[in-house]
């Protein structure tokens, strides 16, 4: 695909760009890629270290499993909240209990249990946002070196399934796995991530995305700027604070 992306303002609380219908269809695809993903590991798999510090394939997978239970079930979500509030709140004191909460299973349950809930999270972020959608979240989130607002849409439709993606492309990674990409799929999520990252530096800029999730994206003078060229899913990975950054791909974006 080739777009011109006109970098927007920033806004004092951040929403989701995506429509919902699109944000749901992304969320449902990627919690199923996650759980076929997960099927296919082999005994040896789980132990392997990931590109997030201390945090082994089963480490990751409690995370995910978690996150995807909070936004399942109304009581999950408060207790997963309430809990995390008492230890002092905080993304870190989240997804440490996540990772706490499913370290007693077995691979064969953990799989079992991500293949039933994720149906059950999509159908509770849709819940969800539509009560909570355009309320801000009561504390500011971290994205490199900014203190920013979202609102609860931001975070449902769009921040959850960046996030389960990543985690997917960090499994892959760390068992040696050439992950599942596709144009309408992963190129959907990357492009969504492209329009967020270029509103984010403002600047003009050239950038060229190769693989399946790929594309052409620019802004402003085409001069003015050196042509950014690199595979998409390395692209993401950069943004996320995975890897050594620099120019406007230090400029992070939430994952």
């Amino acid at each position: 695909m080739s777009t011109d992306t006109a970098a927007r303002p920033r806004s004092a609380v951040r929403s989701a760009a995506l429509d919902r219908a699109a944000a749901l269809r992304l969320a449902a695809t990627e919690y199923a890629r996650f759980a076929a993903l997960l099927a296919e590991l082999g005994p040896d798999d789980w132990a392997r270290p990931t590109d997030c510090a201390g945090w082994d394939v089963r480490a990751m997978s409690g995370h995910v499993l978690g996150m995807a239970r909070m936004v399942a079930s109304p009581l999950q979500f408060v207790r997963q909240n309430a809990v995390t509030a008492r230890s002092g709140g905080g993304i870190d004191a989240l997804t440490a209990l996540q990772v706490r909460d499913h370290a007693a299973l077995d691979p064969a349950e953990l799989v079992r249990r991500m293949a039933r809930t994720g149906p059950r999270a999509t159908a509770g972020r849709r819940r969800l946002a539509r009560v909570l959608g355009r309320v801000p979240l009561p504390e500011p989130q971290v994205v490199g070196d900014r203190r920013e607002r979202w609102t609860f849409g931001f975070l449902f439709d769009v921040v959850l399934t960046r996030d389960t993606w990543m985690h997917r492309i960090d499994v892959c990674r760390a068992t040696g796995r050439a992950p599942e990409l596709t144009a309408g799929h992963d190129g959907a999520l990357v492009a969504d991530v492209v329009t967020e990252w270029a509103g984010r530096h403002g600047r003009p800029y050239r950038l060229h995305l190769t693989g399946p999730a790929g594309g052409t994206w620019s802004s402003g003078d085409p001069a003015a700027t050196d042509e950014l060229d690199l595979d998409a899913v390395e692209f993401c990975r950069l943004l996320s604070g995975r890897g050594a950054a620099h120019g406007l791909l230090a400029e992070q974006v939430p994952f």
